[in-house]
């Protein structure tokens, strides 16, 4: 099981934002943060504060992804010729747990990271256990034959709150899906606007 399954709420109603769209977010019933002093007014955020919230809301969306792990593909999105911003967002949707998310094979985020890391997965028709392991253009990913039958990815299919992206394309009948092409952050259906030149002055300032 991933780490922050059991808190994984926790992290929309600290932004007060439903950030994965779900039904089930406890924001759709209560807009305050969670614990004791959740209902308190809240002041207005520093500069800092807007930039902290920011990394941590497009940090949280990817699953449990450590500070370490995040900064170093804030590092390498730096490092690439263009937009940082567009870098940043770029490499996270490139994920290949993101690709098994968007491609509708898991319901969650959370899901799709256990789904790979459980061998479920094949990309060129290789086994890829790794959530992180770094799709490219025109590969293609796949649902290894015995697992086309989990009760999860029959479920995700049906799934009404979302649509795969049209920089994938699914097959749901044979639970393939090709990556076409990296993603702009204007592609990405994030349900929550997602500020990553804010992650961008953050990490630049600390």
């Amino acid at each position: 099981m991933t780490k922050r399954t059991s808190a994984k709420y926790k992290i929309d109603r600290r932004m007060g934002e439903n950030i994965w769209g779900r039904p089930k977010s406890p924001v759709n019933r209560r807009e305050y943060g969670p614990g004791q002093h959740g209902q308190r007014r809240k002041g207005k955020l520093s500069d800092f504060g807007t930039q902290l919230r920011a990394k941590q809301k497009l940090k949280g969306y990817y699953g449990d992804l450590t500070e370490k792990q995040f900064r170093r593909i804030y590092a390498e999105a730096e490092r690439v010729k263009g937009d940082t911003g567009e870098n940043l967002i770029g490499l996270l949707e490139r994920r290949l747990d993101a690709v098994v998310y968007r491609a509708k094979f898991v319901p969650t985020v959370f899901a799709a990271r256990q789904f790979v890391n459980h061998g479920h997965v094949l990309v060129n028709g290789q086994r890829v256990n790794i959530p992180s392991y770094r799709v490219k253009e025109g590969d293609v990913i796949e649902v290894r034959e015995k697992s086309k039958q989990m009760a999860v990815l029959l479920e995700a299919v049906q799934l009404a709150e979302r649509d795969v992206p049209d920089y994938i394309e699914a097959d749901h009948s044979k639970m393939t899906a090709t990556f076409v092409r990296t993603p702009s952050l204007a592609d990405v259906p994030y349900p929550v606007i997602m500020e990553p030149h804010l992650v961008i002055e953050f990490y630049a300032q600390n």
